[in-house]
């Protein structure tokens, strides 16, 4: 006797199955919402008075968020590369790249971030003579995925309502 490869369901024989299913949260556009990464303080933002204390409490809310999805690396990196724009001597410069390709962009690394194989090309032909600039399409594909992937879900994340409803209640004098 054949099996059969499909079989035939009706919606009436699993409509009960159905009701344990939970719906998905709607998904948020970052951009239509008016949020953005300001307590990372990007350059995007422009001049955005954000107090220091409430980008710390942002920044450490956002990386506890990053952990329990085991996606940290990708903000470790997008703040390496920007400590590494800061630096102006080429020694520093050229061993910084190095550390930074080693732990973030090597294949066979612990904390390898996503980022596209010509990309990853790129920066390895950089690494000998490395520019302050050499990180920034790598900078930029991870601040692409971690603004469409990892905040909107943060910003649906209890630590970020927990976070937001404080600040509103805090008095500032």
């Amino acid at each position: 006797m054949p099996k059969m490869l499909f079989s035939k369901f009706r919606f009436y024989d699993i409509k009960d199955l159905l009701s344990e299913v939970k719906r998905p949260k709607r998904w948020v556009n970052t951009r239509s919402a008016g949020i953005d990464f300001c307590f990372l303080q990007i350059d995007r933002c422009g001049a955005a008075a954000v107090k220091e204390e409430e980008t710390l409490q942002q920044t450490s809310s956002f990386r506890r968020f990053l952990q329990s999805e085991f996606s940290e690396e990708n903000l470790d990196f997008w703040l390496a590369c920007e400590d590494f724009r800061t630096i102006s001597s080429e020694p520093e410069l050229r061993s910084r790249a190095y550390e930074i390709y080693q732990e973030f962009l090597e294949p066979t690394s612990k904390r390898e971030v996503n980022v596209d194989q010509s990309i990853r090309d790129q920066i390895l032909g950089s690494l000998d003579k490395p520019s302050a600039l050499c990180f920034a399409a790598a900078q930029r594909h991870v601040f692409t995925l971690m603004e469409k992937d990892s905040l909107p879900r943060y910003v649906l994340s209890q630590k970020y309502q927990s976070l937001s409803s404080r600040s509103r209640t805090q008095w500032y004098i």
